[in-house]
């Protein structure tokens, strides 16, 4: 009687915690469902439900010179920022756990830093130094900018990768007469993609979807498209914006899906 009571209350602990995790999920979801709904919208203006279906919104997107020129200027900011921060996180966390010295965890908690420190100081503080570097409002600015925010990504994935690796796999190597780079480039690297990967997958969001920073550094004619975004919200709220809205879901998906996809390679790799 007692196990048959036990477990019923486990039939019935396990069904609530289904069902506030399906509210939960509802109720991130739904708000996302809605706004690529109005995307599609026929009316002038934001209204639900929409009453048709067109794509003048995505056309408006695309033939708008400050829209499009807006979000060709993000691309051209993450994949630099990408690339700078992915080589730049992956050797500072191959240098960290590879060496033993004074002040190591002094140094690793400036590495992550721009995660700790409230972001408008930071944004503060690249307005004051990049305007007397000559960066204020210019794409070689804006890059640099998002390398030091997505630095610490990088940094932290690749670092959670390197813990888990054997380092006598490396000694190894180098007994059988491997140089470092040999040895890292034969035996590290592809034992650490996957967290590489995932850092990389980061930095893309992370940079694609920064806005304080953007807005103290960025000028109308070098605008990412989060701050025209804001811009938009701001002034007269244009339907266009769901658009942009939906394109950057679509874009926060992908990275999803392909994260998913990286850690099942790892996975296998590591069952065989």
């Amino acid at each position: 009687m007692h196990m048959s009571s036990s477990g019923g209350t486990g039939i019935w602990w396990r069904w609530g915690r289904l069902l506030m995790c399906g509210l939960a999920v509802v109720y991130v979801i739904a708000p996302l469902v809605i706004v690529v709904i109005l995307s599609f919208s026929s009316a002038p203006f934001l209204t639900f439900p929409p009453p048709g279906l067109s794509l003048q919104w995505y056309e408006s997107l695309f033939g708008n010179p400050v829209w499009y020129g807006s979000l060709l200027t993000s691309i051209k900011i993450l994949i630099p920022t990408a690339i700078l921060a992915t080589v730049i996180g992956t050797a500072a966390a191959f240098g960290m756990s590879r060496s033993e010295f004074r002040g190591k965890s002094i140094i690793a908690g400036l590495i992550m830093s721009p995660i700790i420190v409230p972001v408008i100081i930071t944004a503060v503080g690249m307005f004051g130094a990049f305007r007397s570097l000559g960066l204020f409002g210019t794409l070689a600015g804006l890059i640099a900018a998002h390398t030091v925010l997505t630095v610490p990504f990088v940094f932290a994935t690749v670092s959670g990768a390197l813990s888990v690796i054997d380092q006598r796999l490396e000694g190894a190597a180098a007994t059988l007469g491997a140089t470092p780079w040999v040895s890292f480039r034969r035996v590290t690297l592809p034992l650490i993609l996957p967290g590489i990967l995932s850092g990389l997958l980061f930095a893309v969001v992370i940079s694609f979807d920064e806005l304080v920073v953007s807005m103290f550094i960025s000028t109308p004619a070098v605008r990412p498209i989060t701050v025209q975004m804001w811009s938009n919200v701001r002034g007269a709220v244009d339907p266009t914006i769901a658009a942009v809205a939906s394109i950057l879901l679509l874009f926060c998906l992908s990275a999803l899906v392909a994260q998913f996809m990286i850690d099942r390679g790892g996975d296998r790799r590591v069952d065989r």
